[in-house]
């Protein structure tokens, strides 16, 4: 039989996914547009903004517009994080691995001799470049809403009075 603290972790873990689909959706499919357009010849500044860093700390924002009233908002934050990063960043491996097998020359295929340190770095090192900020930005998301929030009620009780 599950203890009580069983199910919570498993309720946070399932939430921690929910929040990670759709960024993860959208990561899947941004990093081969950026690929085609990279292939196309735009300039890098304009491929640039098109990148998994920009997405994980807007969803980061957006996290924690969602979850400041949650319990266990930073862990929610840091769990959803913790999912989609890895996830985000196993294309661009991919890509490394078809720049290289077919020589196409973009900017995927550059710096690593063998798939298993692509994998290591884009996969690994990867997710800790979207984690880190991420987590920073979303948990000072959650501090200001927070704070917005009990500056609202501060007043509310002030007006009331």
């Amino acid at each position: 039989m599950e203890t009580e603290l069983n199910i919570k972790q498993k309720s946070t873990v399932h939430r921690a996914l929910e929040l990670a689909k759709t960024p993860i959706i959208i990561a899947l499919i941004l990093t081969p547009i950026r690929f085609s357009l990279e292939l196309l010849g735009l300039p890098d500044n304009a491929i640039f903004i098109i990148g998994l860093l920009w997405l994980t700390l807007g969803f980061a924002i957006y996290w924690g517009i969602k979850l400041y009233n949650e319990k266990h908002a930073c862990l929610l934050l840091f769990l959803s994080l913790l999912i989609y990063s890895p996830i985000s960043r196993f294309p661009v491996a991919l890509l490394w691995w078809i720049d290289t097998n077919w020589e196409i020359g973009t900017h995927y295929g550059l710096y690593f001799n063998n798939f298993g340190q692509a994998l290591l770095n884009h996969v690994g090192y990867g997710s800790l470049v979207q984690i880190i900020p991420g987590f920073l930005l979303g948990s000072i998301t959650l501090a200001i809403m927070r704070t917005r929030k009990g500056a609202i009620r501060k007043t509310n009780t002030i007006e009331n009075e």
